[in-house]
């Protein structure tokens, strides 16, 4: 493979060119004839760099690196991107616009491989900046639709405060450091550790990927973009939001000499795992439900990379990526699966069960660790594990006990595979390196300990808490007032006007018409 050193580029090249092919006019009439065959090259071209251990190398750059990682994740946004492609060709069958569309989607995969390969700031910033802009067009797509509008103005907000941060920590250390180089940081960060500079450089990185990843105060404009096409809460959903996770873990080294910056990445992470998880309690909206899912697992997934458990994250990443992406392409046949199992009452989680499930859960773990040998993280994270896949063994009123037996017997067979599946995922090759935290490993302990408390109180007494779900059907009214501060700093007078019938907090907003 040495052979073709430039084969990793190859995907980002490939895309690049179908968007500037597709900016050509006289493509209009068939645009997906143009985009799937490079897009399936792309793909092909993609699959070296996701071999273990094989990945071909680049010539010599201080610009561009291609990590195990970063090759296994772009061969699975290409593979996202391909079927996506194939089923927005069939789901905008007769819809005007498909070639901006495709030209978009095109752009949006090409500015990820290059984010992929970025081992430079000046590298780094552009493509991610390229890709929320690319981004922007797909989710206005439908620019008459107020709400649709009202996300992408919002999303625009965090998008540029977040490329002011990152500029402040290509800054910071750049000056630190003397190169620009991402590896070159890592190098001098392990050799004379981090000072005040490279502090402030970590701050500024952790507060730039809260704001990318839509994490809680910023989240309302991913839940708002339910107006873009299916195919595009897919590839969002799927793909584009998870990229914050791999380039905290990019900055691993870094990460691991600024405990500021890790305890602020738990604190938000964790924080928006617990009240995200609780409103989509009260979601019954399909789609709606699932963004409410992915804010909780974006949490989730940042409050890994604070801990330090960046192989957890990872596998975090690849799993709920391909998880999303299922979930919404088959969202139709979700409704009707959801239709079906509302003609039958769920039974109540049996009291005992709620209290002795965390319990089970954590000595099935125990038994697979000391059966596969010692776990490769501490023990309050197989506590926090026993807490978030307790609600598997959970069980139904029943009156006879033997009824209880095959619904106990498949929870342990779930927990067990997915103990196993985590502990035998340590062993890929990724290239990572955990560096766990224990007093932020606790914090999130107890924050998870309280989710789990909720649900098992809204499971045995489900009307105490009446007011209670009220407030987080709501969402905790946080995005509302996110909402009116995002348009008193950054009015948008041609895309927006105020509704002045519409009540507050919960006041919409109309779109004008483009001119």
């Amino acid at each position: 493979m040495s052979s073709l050193p430039l084969l990793p580029l190859a995907p980002a090249a490939l895309m690049a060119a179908a968007l500037l092919l597709l900016c050509l006019p006289g493509t209009g009439r068939q645009p997906w004839r143009l985009f799937m065959p490079l897009c399936a090259l792309a793909l092909l071209a993609s699959l070296p760099g996701a071999w273990p251990g094989a990945q071909p190398a680049l010539p010599a750059s201080a610009w561009l690196a291609l990590t195990p990682l970063g090759g296994v994740l772009a061969t699975l946004v290409q593979l996202l991107g391909t079927v996506i492609g194939a089923f927005s060709a069939r789901y905008l069958d007769g819809e005007a616009g498909q070639q901006r569309y495709a030209a978009a989607l095109a752009g949006v995969l090409a500015a990820v491989h290059a984010l992929l390969l970025a081992d430079h700031w000046l590298v780094l910033i552009p493509a991610w900046a390229l890709v929320g802009v690319a981004l922007q067009h797909l989710l206005c797509f439908y620019p008459e639709r107020p709400f649709a509008r009202l996300a992408a103005h919002k999303k625009h907000l965090a998008d540029r405060l977040a490329d002011a941060l990152l500029l402040a920590a290509a800054g910071l250390a750049w000056s630190a450091t003397g190169s620009g180089s991402l590896s070159d940081l890592a190098a001098h960060v392990a050799a004379q550790g981090a000072g005040a500079a490279l502090q402030a450089s970590a701050l500024c990185l952790a507060l730039a990927v809260v704001l990318r990843t839509a994490l809680l105060p910023v989240h309302g404009w991913l839940i708002q973009v339910m107006e873009a096409p299916t195919p595009v809460s897919a590839l969002l959903h799927a793909g584009v939001v998870n990229l914050g996770g791999f380039v905290l873990i990019r900055f691993a080294t870094l990460l691991e000499h600024a405990p500021a910056a890790r305890w602020l990445l738990v604190t938000l992470g964790l924080a928006t795992a617990v009240l995200a998880g609780l409103i989509m309690l009260t979601r019954i909206t399909i789609k709606v439900r699932l963004a409410w899912s992915t804010v909780a697992q974006m949490g989730f997934m940042v409050m890994e990379c604070g801990l330090g458990l960046y192989t957890l994250a990872a596998l975090h990443l690849l799993g709920h990526s391909l998880y999303k992406a299922h979930h919404f392409l088959s969202a139709s046949s979700a409704v009707r699966a959801t239709r079906l199992q509302a003609l039958h009452a769920g039974a109540a989680a049996h009291p005992a069960s709620l209290l002795l499930a965390p319990l089970g859960a954590a000595a099935m773990l125990a038994l697979l660790q000391a059966a596969l040998g010692s776990a490769p993280w501490p023990w309050w994270w197989t506590a926090l594990l026993a807490l978030a896949w307790a609600p598997l063994l959970w069980l139904a009123r029943t009156d006879t006990s033997a009824a209880l037996l095959r619904p106990a017997a498949a929870g342990l067979a779930m927990t067990a595979g997915l103990g196993a599946a985590a502990l035998l995922a340590h062993t890929l090759p990724l290239g990572l390196r955990d560096a766990p935290a224990s007093a932020p490993g606790l914090l999130a302990l107890l924050g998870l300990a309280g989710l789990y408390a909720s649900q098992a109180w809204l499971q045995w007494r489900p009307h105490a808490l009446a007011g209670w779900r009220r407030w987080s059907y709501a969402g905790f009214y946080v995005d509302e007032y996110y909402t009116r501060l995002a348009l008193l700093l950054w009015p948008a007078h041609r895309a927006l006007t105020p509704a002045a019938a519409a009540p507050l907090p919960v006041r919409t907003w109309a779109a004008a018409r483009p001119h």
